[in-house]
């Protein structure tokens, strides 16, 4: 009875050889599906798919790319970067003038060393966890890494020399090398990075005909301006063109007119005819050669930067095409198949994995419901995944339904846009009467003014303001009223108002005439009313859309901002390292007159040179620490008056000074600010060439977005393309 009851049961077990083959096509099954999701995340967020691709990488590989982790990680080079603030020389002063300026927090040694070692530990894991995603072999021809390893042992080296000496030494390599982090961290910055260092060469080619225009002007100057025997006929000699140095740093302010007239005075005054040589000078250099510069950039960074947004619609293309080869050997892709093909159901198991926008999975979902297919190919899995490359039309919430003949008569009122414009003339008219009454009361004493008028009209308004923001929120519905950003702004500004006048009331009373609030109780509170209130200058800007042209500008700068981080961050990059190098040669270099410790200056009685740095009281502008170093750059990258910076620091250290102050002009205001023209042009244009062309669009239309700004003019990769770099890939092997 045993024996046979076993035998009938015996078949009911499978052989343990059959189980286990079956728990390792599970397994495979499961990592392909895996393998799947990376590659559609790695295409969302345009990565590179050479990376490994078995389990336990992957698993790493999600986590590394998990919002936390590049959120430490972020966070880490913020505080890295932060620490330029309060480290020695610190910049927690009230006022950066060397004349008032308090003794600055000096922190203990050890210190910020201790919060900065805590960040190199964060970037050691993180090279670490970058270096093995993407293999040893890869590890060598990757230059960002090994640059990556090259800065943290230089930097762990510098930190290990300044706690040997305790933190007394002045120059500090690392803090020069820590933008280094933020820019590798950075794909996009990567990019623009590598298109600017391919740009370089046709800059140069400018830069040297303005050496040239430079030189040759410099030469000319000096034999016209040459010294003589009158002195009282050697201003021009004496102020600008005393010696080369002094007469190509007097031309090359000139390019920039921040010494214009003033260099020309002395000579003009003496021979009108010496204008025509200066004239001459500005306009070969200023008008034609700068602004050739600014032409030859915008070309060719423009093909620099498409070239660079090719090659990210091409790894998006691939890592797409690269999840369909891995979904294609699965087991329910048919034997008998001319073609590789995937089954819906793998692809619904991938979808739901997927860390994506959830418009675009619902999409997705909802594409391939409509495809209804078992069974898809390379074509339309491709198809199925251009959703990523749209982005859908806002679908305000529908308006609510009234029954009532009245309401939906209240509805019509005031939803219309008629009521719209209303507010925008009541809007001006707010505006008009702030600025008459901050004109009239602009010469009284605070004593014979009277906020009666103000008081007044500001109740009057507020009350208005806030019966619209009712009557829309009647008509449209408040998920609708909300879902305009220009009505979140309005109800916004509206409530703080109406907060801030309650409260005002409250301690001050009702307007009256002779009411005169900044003279009772908080003076804080009322000043607070006035300053809320010239917000509603802002309410004016939505008459914006209603101008098809002025709309245009304003989308335009706003396309601008999302698009700018990429130079935003290269330009701190270069702040940053600027304002290190200027602490370390120009730290303690200013000092206040009066000081015996100032060398090499002479002030004539204490009569001081018009428009030298003591004369127009630049005592803030300093490199004494990282804040001040961050505005004085900021103030020569404007190039007023930049002159004086150069006179300034080269009397109180060296000539040698003003290649520091150049190099900077040179890389802020010529090349990055022409880069951000550039940039500016081709996002105007393109958005004039989509305004000219663009259809109308329903609520539910998806309109194509541009990568970037360069979206429509793309090529799309070609299959074989795609199938040449999957093979190439160091850690999938494709069975074809």
């Amino acid at each position: 009875m045993e024996a046979g009851a076993a035998a009938e049961t015996e078949p009911l077990l499978p052989p343990r050889s059959w189980r286990a083959a079956r728990g390792a096509a599970g397994a495979a099954e499961d990592l392909h599906i895996n393998q799947a999701v990376v590659f559609i995340e790695d295409a969302i967020q345009y990565r590179s798919i050479n990376h490994r691709v078995d389990s336990k990488s992957l698993w790493l590989y999600r986590w590394y790319y998990s919002r936390i982790c590049q959120w430490i990680l972020s966070l880490t080079i913020t505080i890295i970067l932060a620490l330029a603030f309060v480290e020695t020389p610190s910049s927690l002063t009230v006022t950066s003038d060397v004349r008032y300026r308090l003794p600055a927090w000096d922190p203990l040694c050890g210190l910020t060393e201790s919060i900065e070692l805590l960040c190199f530990l964060v970037f050691m894991i993180d090279v670490s966890v970058k270096s093995y995603l993407i293999g040893w072999e890869e590890f060598w021809k990757n230059k960002w890494l090994m640059a990556y390893i090259v800065t943290l042992i230089i930097s762990l080296t510098d930190w290990v020399v300044s706690l040997s000496f305790f933190c007394t030494e002045t120059v500090r390599v690392r803090r020069i090398l820590r933008p280094f982090f933020l820019l590798q961290n950075s794909s996009m910055m990567k990019k623009t990075l590598k298109s600017i260092n391919s740009t370089l060469p046709e800059m140069a080619s400018v830069v040297l005909l303005l050496a040239v225009h430079l030189s040759l002007f410099t030469m000319f100057a000096m034999l016209l301006f040459a010294r003589t025997k009158d002195g009282q006929q050697d201003k021009e000699w004496v102020g600008y063109f005393r010696n080369l140095p002094d007469s190509l740093t007097s031309l090359l302010v000139l390019l920039t007119t921040a010494n214009n007239p003033d260099v020309m005075i002395p000579a003009y005054s003496k021979n009108r005819a010496y204008s025509i040589f200066f004239i001459l000078f500005t306009v070969l250099g200023n008008l034609f050669l700068m602004n050739l510069l600014t032409a030859i950039i915008y070309n060719q960074f423009r093909g620099y930067l498409l070239k660079s947004v090719q090659s990210s619609l091409f790894r998006r293309r691939l890592g797409i095409r690269a999840a369909f080869e891995v979904l294609s050997s699965l087991k329910e892709t048919p034997a008998n198949s001319e073609q590789s093909c995937v089954s819906a159901g793998a692809v619904l198991q991938v979808l739901q994995k997927v860390e994506m926008d959830s418009r675009c999975k619902q999409a997705i979902m909802m594409s391939l419901k409509i495809c209804s297919c078992d069974q898809l190919s390379a074509a339309q899995f491709q198809r199925l995944f251009e959703e990523l490359d749209k982005d859908a039309i806002k679908q305000h919430p529908p308006s609510p339904e009234y029954r009532s003949h009245f309401m939906r008569k209240m509805q019509f009122a005031f939803g219309h846009p008629y009521f719209g414009y209303l507010g925008n003339v009541v809007a001006l008219a707010n505006i008009v009467s702030i600025c008459v009454v901050l004109v009239l009361d602009a010469d009284k004493q605070p004593s014979e003014r009277d906020d009666f008028f103000l008081g007044t009209i500001n109740c009057f308004f507020i009350i208005y303001y806030l019966m619209e923001m009712l009557l829309k929120i009647l008509a449209m519905g408040l998920k609708r009223y909300l879902s305009y950003p220009s009505n979140r702004f309005d109800g916004l500004l509206t409530t703080i108002l109406l907060v801030l006048e309650i409260a005002t009331f409250a301690e001050y009373g009702f307007p009256h005439p002779g009411w005169r609030p900044e003279f009772v109780g908080l003076l804080s509170l009322w000043d607070m009313v006035r300053l809320a209130n010239m917000l509603i200058v802002f309410r004016f800007l939505r008459i914006i859309p209603n101008m098809k042209f002025m709309s245009l500008v304003v989308t335009t700068l706003l396309d601008l901002v999302k698009n700018l981080r990429a130079f935003a961050g290269i330009l701190v990059v270069v702040f940053y390292a600027f304002a290190i190098t200027g602490i370390m040669l120009f730290k303690g270099a200013v000092v206040p007159m009066g000081n015996v410790s100032v060398v090499n200056t002479t002030y004539n009685n204490g009569t001081l040179q018009c428009g030298t740095y003591e004369q127009l009281e630049y005592w803030p502008n300093n490199f004494d620490d990282f804040a001040a170093a961050l505005v004085t750059l900021w103030d020569v990258m404007v190039v007023n008056n930049w002159q004086v910076f150069l006179e300034a620091f080269s009397r109180y250290t060296s000539p040698w000074a003003k290649i520091y102050f150049v190099a900077w002009w040179l890389i802020s205001s010529v090349i990055w600010v022409n880069l951000f023209v550039a940039l500016l042009l081709e996002n105007f244009i393109h958005k004039w060439d989509r305004r000219c062309h663009r259809e109308s669009l329903s609520d539910i239309e998806y309109q194509r977005t541009v990568e970037l700004m360069f979206r429509d003019v793309l090529e799309e990769p070609t299959e074989e393309e795609l199938m040449e770099k999957l093979q190439q890939h160091p850690h999938l092997h494709l069975c074809r």
